[in-house]
């Protein structure tokens, strides 16, 4: 487990891994797209559920630049945010519309697999994402892992980047939805090599 009983973070073997698993998977296109939310983007469980294709298209059709989470997917009121797309998750959303062929706008991302004719817009319920990533990180031997580990990954590795990119920890709360910082600080694994060679700097 992480530090303080938190989900396990991922390591980029770990993401490589997960990844092959779910292209063995009877669906995989979703389940890329799925498992790249909570790594690439820190959604919850409960915003990858209520994720709707127009919160990723922009005006022409096409996949954004980024993901817009509003209050009615979000947890609690947070005023929305915006995540920018990583390549890896935006080259993912395009496959998965394009197999989907005609998606409209208020249409679930992550469907349920019990969708059908008459309901085909069945989303994906958060305690079954919650599930599906149980599944996953069991059958990848991973332990400690959980539906929370794709999210603390992405504030974990974003906390480590966001100075070289020039911004401040600030800015990973806002791409997390936290309104307090000290919830983004807790989700911020430490790294005993980083603080090594911080203090052979100072």
């Amino acid at each position: 487990m992480g530090l303080r009983g938190q989900a396990s973070i991922l390591d980029r073997q770990n993401i490589e891994l997960a990844l092959m698993w779910i292209d063995g998977r009877r669906n995989p296109e979703r389940d890329r797209v799925l498992f790249l939310l909570s790594v690439k983007a820190g959604l919850r469980a409960k915003e990858i559920s209520g994720l709707t294709w127009d919160l990723v298209l922009n005006p022409n059709g096409e996949v954004d630049s980024h993901i817009r989470i509003v209050d009615s997917v979000a947890k609690g009121t947070t005023g929305g945010r915006r995540i920018p797309l990583n390549k890896d998750l935006r080259k993912a959303l395009v496959l998965l519309k394009d197999k989907r062929w005609n998606v409209s706008r208020d249409e679930v991302v992550i469907r349920s697999e019990r969708s059908s004719i008459s309901n085909p817009n069945r989303n994906m319920n958060p305690r079954v994402i919650v599930q599906w990533f149980k599944r996953l990180y069991t059958q990848l031997n991973l332990s400690g892992c959980s539906s929370h580990s794709g999210r603390r990954t992405f504030g974990t590795n974003a906390a480590k980047k966001i100075v070289e990119a020039g911004g401040t920890l600030r800015d990973v709360q806002q791409l997390l939805g936290h309104k307090d910082l000290k919830t983004t600080q807790r989700y911020i694994e430490g790294d005993e090599n980083a603080k090594l060679k911080v203090v052979d700097l100072i």
